[in-house]
């Protein structure tokens, strides 16, 4: 329907078409209602969009559905392959059309749109078309029998995916699924819809078969709710809250016992010890562990416990590197931190800021808004230590603050000293999460007994955020279950059958 293109200009001057219908079935249809997504740097509208109910995600799960057992599941690996990175060719095709749509609608700044974003999601397309062919079973020796192992699709999978990196976690979902021959629904975050729209564009022009990716935008109580309880999903990767996480749980228990991975918050420790070869290096990597995508990430290195040896060193530092960065409008070259991703958020944020406060911790730096429009706060830093108490007592106390048990999800860091190896250990892992965590040493063994005692699923050594799609990503305890990314993922989205034959004689 022509009603549902719209032309974007981005303050730069760059203009992209899109179609913001619901993308069911290769075409772009209308939905129960329109959603306004909002430029979280000026607070103003940027487009309005087809949204889903449960009516058009019965219409999105019947597409998938048919197009499983109508094909896609027997589908020759190749094709698959060869789809998958025809996508990725046309993803670095339009890559300007899509970082410009990504800073518009989720604030970061373009440089870093243009830096990470594309580039991962073509990496995700091409590293999973190469698993297209690799999926093998095994054989199994028995006696008298033929015994071997199938890796089959589980069929049509639900893809739930957040805000803050919105085209990435699209190829998280889409990439494995497509590999290994099921078939998809995506419910994009309401308040970043729009470069999964230009994406579907992408989809259709790649020669995807109409209702193996589907892509669709809702509110999470409606449209993912009904995802999520729809007894022909047979899976549901989630990325996002823990108390939406929760809610899928129950709903898959509920229903038809549909698998599900969930990669949820994170509260993640940085450890850095004074034996560091270059401070300077450190405060690089725990700045950009906290501060990168204005902190709006699940991974984010929050806690930093330094060893007392180099606090103040490497504090001074830390400071500096925070006033240099520039904060402010996502399309400005210089800007590091744009804004938060919504009022709601950016209220959020800000109330933590104040909690903080409250209880007692240090403000060494920050914690106000930025300017009169849009949702930005300036990058802030708490220490545990304050100019009146500087024991260790006071130390123990502060680890119970709600800035260091609770996921803010802001530009917000808490910096500590610590003395003893074991009793920093016991720090970072004193959390109900476990996604990540930074080491910071130049003592391998150091690195590797640490490494080995953190109770996350990744773990970073003298470096942060350096991912790539070989590696399996997801978390311990409350910070998820199964793994996203690399050959772990593969499992999530295949069951796997036994076949047993008998070539010996019949008694």
């Amino acid at each position: 329907m022509s009603s549902l293109i719209t032309e974007i200009t981005a303050p730069d001057g760059y203009k992209v078409t899109l179609n913001t219908g619901l993308f069911i079935n290769n075409e772009f249809v209308p939905g129960a209602h329109t959603i306004d997504t909002i430029n979280p740097a000026t607070g103003k509208v940027i487009a309005a969009v087809q949204a889903a109910e449960k009516e058009q995600v019965d219409l999105a799960v019947d597409a998938a559905y048919k197009a499983f057992y109508g094909g896609w599941k027997t589908s020759k690996p190749l094709e698959r392959a060869r789809l998958m990175r025809k996508l990725a060719d046309l993803v670095k095709r339009d890559s300007e059309d899509l970082v410009h749509l990504e800073s518009l609608d989720n604030g970061k700044p373009l440089s870093a749109s243009r830096m990470m974003d594309t580039d991962s999601v073509i990496e995700q397309l091409q590293y999973y078309a190469g698993f297209c062919d690799k999926l093998h079973g095994k054989v199994i020796e028995t006696e008298g029998k033929l015994s071997y192992t199938i890796h089959e699709p589980v069929g049509v999978c639900g893809g739930i995916i957040p805000w803050n990196v919105p085209m990435i976690m699209l190829a998280w979902k889409i990439a494995p699924a497509v590999c290994t021959g099921n078939t998809i629904v995506v419910k994009t975050s309401e308040l970043t819809p729009l470069s999964a729209l230009k994406i579907a564009a992408l989809i259709k022009e790649a020669g995807f078969p109409p209702g193996v990716v589907n892509i669709i935008t809702g509110y999470g109580p409606t449209a993912g709710e009904a995802l999520s309880r729809h007894m022909k999903v047979s899976k549901i990767a989630f990325t996002g809250s823990l108390a939406t996480g929760r809610a899928i749980m129950k709903a898959a228990a509920e229903t038809n016992l549909k698998k599900i991975t969930l990669e949820l918050g994170g509260k993640s420790p940085s450890i850095i010890f004074d034996d560091v070869e270059s401070v300077d290096e450190v405060v690089f990597w725990t700045h950009t562990g906290v501060f990168f995508n204005s902190g709006q990430s699940c991974c984010a290195g929050t806690r930093l416990y330094v060893q007392e040896g180099i606090y103040d060193e490497f504090i001074e530092k830390f400071k500096a590197l925070t006033l240099s960065k520039k904060v402010g409008d996502p399309f400005a070259a210089e800007t590091f931190q744009g804004p938060q991703i919504s009022e709601g958020q950016f209220n959020r944020v800000m109330n933590y800021i104040d909690i903080g406060r409250k209880e007692g911790a240090t403000c060494y730096l920050g914690g106000n808004r930025v300017g009169d429009e849009g949702y930005f706060i300036e990058p802030t830093i708490f220490t545990a230590l304050t100019e009146y108490c500087i024991c260790f007592f006071y130390l123990d106390v502060t680890e119970n603050m709600t800035i260091m048990k609770e996921e803010i999800f802001g530009p917000v860091v808490i910096i500590s000293k610590f003395k003893d190896i074991d009793d920093v250990i016991a720090k970072g892992n004193d959390t109900t999460y476990g996604l990540a965590a930074g080491v910071f040493t130049s003592n391998i063994t150091r690195a590797v007994k640490v490494s080995n005692a953190l109770e996350a699923g990744t773990i970073w050594v003298n470096t942060y955020y350096s991912n790539s799609p070989a590696e399996p990503f997801g978390g311990y305890k409350q910070s998820g279950i199964g793994r996203e990314c690399g050959e772990y993922a593969l499992s999530n989205y295949t069951q796997v059958k036994a076949v047993k034959i008998n070539v010996g004689k019949s008694i």
